[in-house]
């Protein structure tokens, strides 16, 4: 039997196409993987079985939009280009080569697994996902994204898209009982087509972020919409609109200030303590989140939007009018042709690129 009898149990609708099996299930698979061999967009880690180049774009992915990854990721492999580069590097230089895609644990992370991949496995990744998932900052779904497209373990994945998707295609996400963490991975292995697990694998996430998305879908365009529980649902209308959706959390809105102190080729920067919660050991420009009082050797320079998480910041930048630097907030002088090479907080960076200094 293709699902649970939990799963069946809990479906809302006796009538509902989802899940196909038998030669249904076949040409389930078949149609989403002929429209993913046309249309699914061309990236720069779809064209290698590398599980190096392959696990870097999965742990960049993170949280993180595909436009913002694809310049980091060339970037990113032009200083490493392989595990043996990464792992001999400092945690240092690779946060600096990290700067600019957020959310640092991820580098730290990987740079700890990059180091017991070349210590422990002689550089060469693990086969399986089994052994993967042992590896420092590797959970399930990364596990089996690299296991199945770098070595075609038949493995199936779950990340947010394919989350939707099923839930979706189970007719679930209009009802108030979903499916549950447990049922969703059992689903996605029953539904993998083993023949070609990396590539359906990456089909259903493609299905997710580029037709299944949140709010409205395309579902005119959805290579699988006659196996479609929400349809169904929706008496045959390639809609799915008035799906529950959680409630999102309001976004938080804070001010800060910055000050921007040049003086004879060196700027000023503050160093985040190693032991910080957030950004631990990234270097940033002096800030305050409270008004300062008049310095009078700085003048208002710009003011900029930036975002951490779900906090919004105003950013108010100073900038020294003044060669004196007496009444400068705290720091150290840095080498401006030095600073490329420090990890530097995204907010910085911004600053920085704004003003031509980087």
């Amino acid at each position: 039997m293709l699902v649970s009898k939990s799963i069946t149990a809990e479906r809302s609708l006796a009538a509902s196409p989802f899940p196909p099996n038998g030669q249904s299930l076949g040409a389930f698979r078949r149609a989403l993987l002929r429209w993913y061999d046309h249309h699914h967009r061309h990236l720069p880690w779809r064209e290698t079985r590398d599980p190096y180049r392959i696990w870097l774009s999965e742990i960049m992915l993170q949280q993180t939009r595909v436009a913002a990854v694809l310049e980091h990721y060339r970037i990113f492999l032009q200083r490493f280009p392989n595990i043996q580069s990464l792992a001999a590097a400092s945690e240092d230089t690779v946060l600096s080569a990290w700067s600019g895609l957020g959310y640092y644990r991820r580098a730290r992370m990987l740079h700890r697994c990059a180091q017991r991949i070349a210590k422990q496995h002689g550089g060469c990744f693990p086969p399986d996902s089994k052994a993967l998932i042992a590896l420092p900052g590797i959970g399930r779904y990364t596990a089996a994204a690299i296991a199945s497209i770098a070595f075609d373990e038949p493995v199936a994945v779950v990340d947010g898209n394919v989350e939707r998707v099923l839930q979706r295609l189970v007719g679930k996400e209009r009802t108030a009982i979903a499916l549950t963490t447990p049922q969703t991975w059992q689903l996605a292995q029953e539904l993998l087509a083993t023949s070609r697990p990396g590539d359906f694998n990456q089909a259903m996430m493609e299905l997710g972020a580029t037709v299944c998305v949140p709010g409205e879908p395309r579902c005119a365009f959805c290579p699988v919409r006659k196996w479609c529980g929400t349809i169904a649902q929706e008496n045959g209308a390639p809609s799915a609109r008035g799906m529950l959706k959680p409630p999102s959390a309001p976004p938080i809105k804070k001010k800060l200030w910055c000050w921007l102190s040049l003086r004879n080729g060196d700027i000023r920067l503050v160093q985040r303590p190693r032991e910080a919660s957030l950004m631990p050991g990234m270097w940033e420009l002096p800030q305050s989140a409270e008004a300062p009082p008049a310095w009078k050797t700085a003048s208002h320079w710009r003011t900029f939007r930036h975002s951490i998480t779900i906090t919004n910041y105003t950013v108010h930048v100073l900038r020294s009018i003044r060669a004196d630097h007496s009444a400068a907030p705290r720091g150290k002088w840095i080498a401006l042709d030095s600073v490329s090479q420090l990890p530097i907080t995204g907010l910085t960076r911004k600053i920085l690129k704004a003003d031509g200094i980087i």
